[in-house]
């Protein structure tokens, strides 16, 4: 759970080499792309460019490189040569990244054309809580005010958040200790430290919260047809706050 200065450094690796990825698909107009398209685009960026090891890939029996998570989709989004991104949708694309044994975890939500602006503002409200919860976290907080603030974000816009799924802690494994909920009470939780890296994920809905399963057994879904908008990053409790390992460019004065 808490880690070493060292490994901290190799995790700041493996955070910025994603923070690229995610440069390299801001170039990219993504409206006519197929899904596959955009995971098979990924996949030869990580490994071809970055010399890296997309960590998706074989995790828990999942065959590729990313999710892709379109309008009311919330998560696990399965790539196919069938679907293609349009004019307008919303597309939240999710990525992990391995380097020198160690992964960062991320994601961000693209608006594709010329999205509705309900669609818009959901984006927005979105990366705001992600960007809340993440302020919150410093040594001597819990990982309860990180949930608190991310909800409190969401429901002052009118929107809900999704309770099943939550970021988690990370490092040489995908998903490690502790579950960091998206929602919660200040000063409840476990207590952080120094070290200690995890990611901060909301999955925020313009309507219910609640979610339905396809039958895929992956992809996610609001149970009302409505849209959903998630942002991740990885980051590491430092002496002094947070170091959000996997920053993009344009970012910089958000963290």
């Amino acid at each position: 759970m808490v880690k070493t200065a060292d490994e901290i450094t190799l995790m700041r690796i493996s955070g910025r080499l994603l923070g690229s990825v995610f440069e390299m698909l801001d170039t990219i107009n993504l409206c006519g792309m197929s899904t596959m398209q955009i995971n098979d685009l990924v996949e030869h960026f990580i490994t071809e460019d970055l010399a890296a090891r997309p960590a998706s890939k074989g995790q828990y029996g999942f065959a590729y490189v990313l999710n892709c998570s379109i309008n009311d989709v919330v998560c696990h989004g399965v790539p196919s040569e069938h679907e293609v991104v349009r004019d307008g949708d919303i597309i939240n694309l999710d990525i992990t990244l391995e380097k020198n044994g160690f992964i960062a975890d991320s994601s961000k939500t693209y608006v594709v054309g010329n999205a509705p602006a309900p669609a818009k503002r959901l984006v927005q409200i979105a990366e705001g809580a992600m960007w809340a919860g993440i302020r919150k976290v410093r040594p001597g907080a819990h990982l309860g005010d990180i949930g608190y603030a991310i909800e409190k974000h969401a429901r002052k816009h009118g929107c809900s958040v999704v309770r099943e799924y939550c970021g988690h802690g990370i490092g040489r494994e995908m998903h490690e200790d502790p579950q960091v909920l998206n929602f919660g009470r200040p000063g409840r939780g476990l207590q952080l430290r120094e070290g200690m890296t995890f990611t901060v994920e909301p999955m925020v809905n313009l309507g219910s919260r609640q979610t339905v399963t396809r039958d895929d057994g992956w992809t996610v879904a609001t149970r009302d047809g409505m849209l959903s908008a998630q942002f991740e990053h990885t980051v590491a409790v430092t002496a002094s706050g947070v170091e959000v390992l996997t920053l993009r460019e344009g970012e910089r004065n958000r963290a």
